[in-house]
């Protein structure tokens, strides 16, 4: 399988911005192969894109020395000329081991032979008949096919909005596949969300998926709903410059960088950051909950409802994923079973109670400090293209109990009153008691599955960098445990898995 695009008469601005595009979706085993003759850019395109890819050093021809390697932030690079290869030399380089760890751009490939790697980019470059304009042919093959596609989609994306000439700067995402990038231009910003329509997993339960029975967002339409009801609502979601739903490209406000994580990492006390956060959550529950939300020019889009069933689907991961990590083998039945039994009863109750829009991922490294604002505006959202109508007492758990850095046990006590407080002040019928309970049991619930997730991106996606979070996320749980009505829930988890302060390595 292979895909290829042509760009006819390309001048070195517009190889630089295609340097810029490329360098945002690269990864350690992508090789690249640059072939045309001498005087065709060769060097250059790689110039620019190691520069792209934050390579300090100066980048010299390796037509001597075969390859140079670069580190990067992201990864290394090693750059690769094989003008004199000869023979047997390929073996001695060793570019194998190399390549699984490293991008790898090669100029004359066709010296390779059959080395190269059936999944590449080949990128063929000739002169025309105007100076310093270039002819370029990129072909992807195997599964640079579909990903050479959707860069070529991305450049029509962009060429249709007034970044088009923009700069591109690549940021870090999340555990998604989506990615994210930084678009300048002299006077202004954006951040594009690259959010390519998921492909469904295989069924599980009822011949549906995970992210069917749980109501995991597979395009960019909630998003986009969502989005417009934060922003109806008074809050800071970032408004939208341009967007293509089919495609899932999307054009965003750029809120900056002073995440709620990096700044408490820089010293800002997290009280200062999560009462206004909390207030956030206090006036979203406030208001009556939505059903359809639109969308300018498209269908309506309608909330899906956080079910008992997706809570215990959710629930269920730690079950399917950690207990088997703590364990070296899969939960008997009797073990999920109980499991389930045990927390069918509280999650049907909790899924009936005091329903509102729940953002699901409302916690540091979704949240934004704007100082500059004033009141709820000050906290700028980022993900919440997973929301759905449940109950208000998840999306607190998430944001105090939060799984990437410790709260607190007397601050989480102190911001809670906070927030029933404040719903206390406007709904009479609120109580205080009875949320208690609500928010013990969903954070019961959440740290389950986050627990489960942790241990499945380890396990399934070498991601190994969440284990260090999970005795903070045990902890949490324990907490929850503690609930007068969770008892039997209690018992069943002390019985299957070890104390959080006695956890061991996990068996990955």
């Amino acid at each position: 399988m292979s895909f290829s695009w042509s760009l006819e008469e390309f001048d070195l601005v517009e190889l630089d911005r295609l340097a810029q595009r490329l360098a945002l979706v690269l990864k350690p085993g992508d090789l690249i192969a640059l072939s045309g003759p001498l005087g065709a850019g060769k060097t250059t395109f790689a110039r620019l894109l190691l520069t792209r890819l934050g390579a300090a050093a100066e980048v010299p021809s390796p037509t001597f020395a075969l390859v140079q390697a670069y580190d990067c932030p992201r990864f290394t690079v090693q750059h690769c000329d094989f003008y004199r290869l000869q023979a047997g030399d390929l073996a001695e380089l060793g570019l194998d081991d190399a390549l699984a760890s490293s991008v790898m751009i090669i100029e004359w490939p066709e010296r390779a032979g059959e080395w190269l790697a059936t999944d590449r980019l080949d990128i063929a470059m000739d002169e025309t008949a105007l100076p310093y304009r270039r002819r370029l042919v990129l072909t992807g093959h195997g599964s640079w096919a579909p990903r050479l596609e959707r860069l070529q989609a991305l450049s029509r994306f962009l060429a249709a909005t007034p970044y088009a000439e923009a700069a591109a700067e690549y940021l870090q995402g999340d555990a998604s596949t989506r990615s994210y990038a930084r678009f300048v231009l002299p006077d202004r910003t954006a951040i594009l969300m690259n959010s390519p329509r998921q492909p469904d997993g295989p069924p599980i339960r009822d011949g549906k998926p995970y992210s069917a029975l749980v109501h995991l967002a597979e395009d960019v339409a909630p998003f986009v709903a969502v989005g417009q009801a934060l922003r109806d609502r008074g809050l800071a979601a970032p408004a939208i410059y341009a967007l293509d739903l089919d495609q899932g490209f999307l054009l965003l406000e750029d809120l900056g960088d002073r995440v709620f994580s990096a700044e408490i990492a820089h010293g800002i006390p997290i009280a200062e950051l999560y009462a206004p956060a909390v207030d956030v959550l206090a006036a979203l529950a406030s208001e009556p909950p939505p059903t359809l939300l639109e969308i300018e020019g498209h269908a309506p889009y309608r909330l899906p409802v956080y079910a008992g069933d997706a809570m215990l689907t959710e629930a269920l991961l730690l079950v399917d994923w950690f207990w088997p990590a703590l364990h070296g083998g899969p939960a008997p039945a009797s073990v999920r079973e109980s499991f389930t039994a045990l927390w069918q009863p509280l999650l049907a109750s909790a899924a009936e109670a005091d329903k509102t829009l729940v953002l699901r991922d409302f916690h540091s490294p979704n949240l934004m400090w704007l100082p500059d604002r004033q009141g709820l505006q000050r906290v700028g959202i980022l993900d919440f293209q997973d929301a759905l109508l449940g109950p208000s007492a998840y999306d607190l758990v998430s944001l105090l109990q939060d799984a990437r850095l410790d709260v607190p046990e007397a601050l989480e006590a102190r911001l809670f009153d906070r927030y029933c407080a404040a719903r206390g002040a406007s709904d009479q019928h609120f109580s205080s008691d009875q949320f208690r309970t609500l928010y013990a049991t969903l954070g019961a619930q959440r740290n389950s599955k986050i627990l489960g997730i942790f241990a499945r991106l380890a396990k399934r996606d070498g991601k190994r960098g969440y284990l260090s979070h999970i005795p903070r996320v045990a902890r949490y749980l324990e907490r929850n445990l503690a609930h007068p009505a969770l008892g039997d829930l209690r018992a069943w988890y002390a019985r299957e898995l070890p104390p959080a302060d006695g956890l061991p390595s996990l068996t990955l």
